[in-house]
């Protein structure tokens, strides 16, 4: 049977907000019956592209997070609807029926993903569809067609053949999965935390480059980098709240272990290797 649902992967999504755009121009002014009417032309992003940053100054990463309504298996927003406003589709594509959800002000709220809008004039909630239009007629969502990078990919979830069934198994994610609502949006490459640091040697106070570092975390799997042309070492991907160990080898020089906890993301800054040269 059909699930419809997105695979979108982080590590190819650039923040350029083209998919953000792209939903703008086919909503704003325009109604798909009986699926939406017209979205507003402010307030509304039923396609987002939110910035996550991590780390502090001087090391900073940001990652762009696509974020669509989810069209949850298990949605809270259906359980809060009255009348059967929203409903599910055969494929699992979760809509608002425009004439049932008049009035129906606390829908906007059930969502915990924030992604039920108000839309003031037509005085009804309104969110992402999945562009069931265009899916009717066997095209895909907008924001996945306009998508430069690729980052968004649309297909049958229960395909074990498609691209985003494939995806799944090999360890795609929702976001939030705590809430327990069982989302068919999907991410890759979600941000983990990181380590990061520079190598420097304190008496010549010059950047060590080429630097081995090697990382061993608990579970028993050794990560190794290399300094770069700056002396600068990351490891990223990192499970929190664990015990990381450190160890920096460069020849010439006195090898250094240093044992991180990682709560959050950590730039450990200048660390010192001392050369065995008197």
């Amino acid at each position: 049977m059909t699930r419809y649902g997105f695979v979108i992967d982080i590590g190819r999504c650039n923040g350029c907000d083209v998919c953000v755009i792209a939903c703008k121009d086919q909503f704003i002014g325009n109604a798909y019956s009986p699926y939406n009417v017209a979205q507003p032309d402010l307030g509304h992003l039923w396609m987002d592209v939110k910035t996550y940053e991590r780390g502090t100054f001087p090391e900073v990463k940001a990652s762009y997070i696509p974020l669509p309504c989810m069209h949850c298996a298990d949605a809270p927003c259906q359980k809060s609807a009255t009348s059967g406003a929203i409903y599910r589709r055969a494929d699992g594509i979760v809509l608002i029926n425009p004439n049932l959800a008049i009035g129906q002000s606390q829908l906007v709220s059930s969502c915990p993903y924030g992604k039920i809008y108000w839309n003031a004039t037509a005085y009804i909630p309104q969110k992402c569809t999945f562009c069931a239009h265009r899916i009717d007629k066997g095209l895909q969502p907008i924001c996945a067609m306009s998508c430069p990078t690729r980052a968004i990919a649309f297909g049958d979830l229960d395909d074990p053949k498609s691209d985003v069934a494939m995806a799944v198994v090999a360890g795609a994610q929702p976001l939030h999965p705590e809430y327990g609502i069982k989302p068919n949006v999907y991410y890759e490459n979600l941000p983990k935390t990181f380590i990061s640091g520079f190598v420097i040697d304190p008496k010549t106070k010059e950047l060590i480059i080429g630097a081995t570092v090697t990382l061993n975390t608990p579970a028993g799997v050794e990560l190794t980098a290399v300094t770069d042309g700056l002396g600068v070492f990351t490891f990223d991907g990192l499970k929190a709240r664990q015990m990381y160990n450190l160890s920096i080898t460069k020849q010439g020089y006195f090898n250094k272990v240093i044992s991180v906890y990682l709560d959050k993301d950590k730039d450990l800054g200048g660390i010192q290797l001392i050369s065995k040269v008197i």
